[in-house]
C-alpha cells in the first residue's frame, strides 16, 4: 500500500500527535484494508462516499465479528477522514455518520492480592541476573500500573536520583511519557525501588553497548527487552508459581494494580491519572470493584443490614 493521503495522515500522527509505533502500525493496518477495498472498486480514498464506507464495514462484518475490532477500525477511518477534512482535501467526513458498533464492556481479568504476592515471591527466589531483571520488571509494573510498552522501553533517565550523605538512591517515582507523548508521574513503592536497585547492579550484563540508555537493554532491534519476551517470561514465572498461566500477563497485572487500588479505597479519578487514561470512561470498566465496595459498606454499617 502506498497512498499519498494515508502516508500524510500517518506522518501527522507521528510528528504532531506523538503517536507510538504500535498506534501508527494499527492505523496503517486498518487503513490498508480500506485502501485495498476501495482500490478493488477503482475508488480513490479521498473520493470515498459514506455508502462506500458502509459497504466496507458490511464486508468486514463477514469475517470480523468482534465489535471491538470493528469499532477500532471505524475510529481509525474517522480520524483519517477528519484529517483530510481539516486539510481541505475533502468537504465532508464520509465516515462521520456511521455508528460505532455497540460494545459489551467486559469486566477485566485480574489476579487477587494473594496471587500477585505468590508471583512476586517466586520471582524474588531467583537470584540469577535474569531473575533480578524479572523481579525488577514485575515489581515496577505492579507498583505503577504502567502499560507494558512504557515499562520495557523505560530509559535510565526516567529514574529520579537523590543524594543523601554522598550516597545515591532512587526516588519513589518515575517520570514517563505515555500515549500521545503525554508526560506523567508514576509511583514506586519501597519493594519496587529495592528490586530496581538490585537489578541496576547487574544491568550491564544484558548489553555490551555502553551507549544503550534503556533501563532493560537487550540485543533486540529496538535495543530493549521486547513486549513479547516479557510476556513469555511472565508465563514461565506463573508456571513456576503454580498459577494458571492464562491468568498472568502484563496487561492483567495492570488490571490487578487498578483493581487492588480501588478495592483499597482509592478514588477512580486518581486511578485514571495513574493509568494514563485520557478519558475517565476508559477507567470506568473497574466500577464493578466500586459497586462491590459500596455493597460491603452498606452491609457492614447500615442498621437494617444487621437485622437477622
Amino acid at each position: 500500500m502506498k497512498d499519498y493521503y494515508i502516508e500524510s495522515f500517518l506522518e501527522m500522527m507521528l510528528a504532531e500527535k506523538g503517536a507510538s509505533k504500535n498506534t501508527i502500525d494499527s492505523y496503517r493496518r486498518d487503513l490498508a484494508e480500506l485502501y485495498g477495498f476501495l482500490k478493488h472498486r477503482k475508488i480513490q480514498t479521498e473520493n470515498a462516499a459514506t455508502s462506500d464506507i458502509r459497504e466496507f464495514f458490511e464486508h468486514l462484518a463477514n469475517f470480523t465479528p468482534s465489535p471491538s475490532t470493528l469499532a477500532r477500525k471505524l475510529s481509525s477511518i474517522k480520524q483519517f477522514y477528519k484529517f483530510l477534512l481539516n486539510d481541505g482535501t475533502i468537504d465532508k467526513n464520509p465516515a462521520l455518520v456511521i455508528d460505532t458498533p455497540k460494545l459489551h464492556k467486559k469486566i477485566p481479568k485480574y489476579l487477587n492480592e494473594a496471587e500477585v504476592e505468590i508471583l512476586i515471591q517466586t520471582a524474588h527466589n531467583d537470584k540469577s541476573a535474569e531473575g533480578l531483571r524479572l523481579t525488577a520488571l514485575l515489581e515496577t509494573l505492579y507498583a505503577s500500573g504502567m502499560r507494558v510498552t512504557e515499562l520495557v522501553s523505560l530509559k535510565t533517565s526516567n529514574m529520579q536520583i537523590m543524594f543523601k550523605d554522598k550516597k545515591a538512591s532512587l526516588r519513589n517515582y518515575l517520570i514517563i511519557k505515555g500515549k500521545g507523548n503525554k508526560e506523567r508521574v508514576v509511583p514506586l513503592g519501597r519493594s519496587a525501588i529495592e528490586a530496581l536497585e538490585a537489578y541496576l547492579d547487574i544491568r550491564d550484563m544484558f548489553t555490551a553497548d555502553k551507549f544503550n540508555t534503556f533501563l532493560f537493554p537487550s540485543s533486540s532491534k529496538g535495543g530493549y527487552l521486547t513486549r513479547q519476551r516479557f510476556h513469555q517470561l511472565l508465563k514461565e514465572l506463573a508456571t513456576k508459581a503454580n498459577l494458571d498461566k492464562e491468568k498472568v500477563s502484563p496487561h492483567i497485572l495492570r488490571h490487578s494494580f487498578a483493581s487492588h487500588l480501588l478495592n483499597g479505597g482509592a478514588n477512580l479519578k486518581i486511578v485514571q491519572e495513574l493509568l494514563g487514561h485520557s478519558d475517565i470512561s476508559t477507567t470506568q470498566i473497574y466500577t464493578h470493584i466500586l459497586n462491590q465496595r459500596l455493597k460491603d459498606i452498606v452491609n457492614e454499617n447500615h442498621p437494617l443490614a444487621q437485622v437477622k
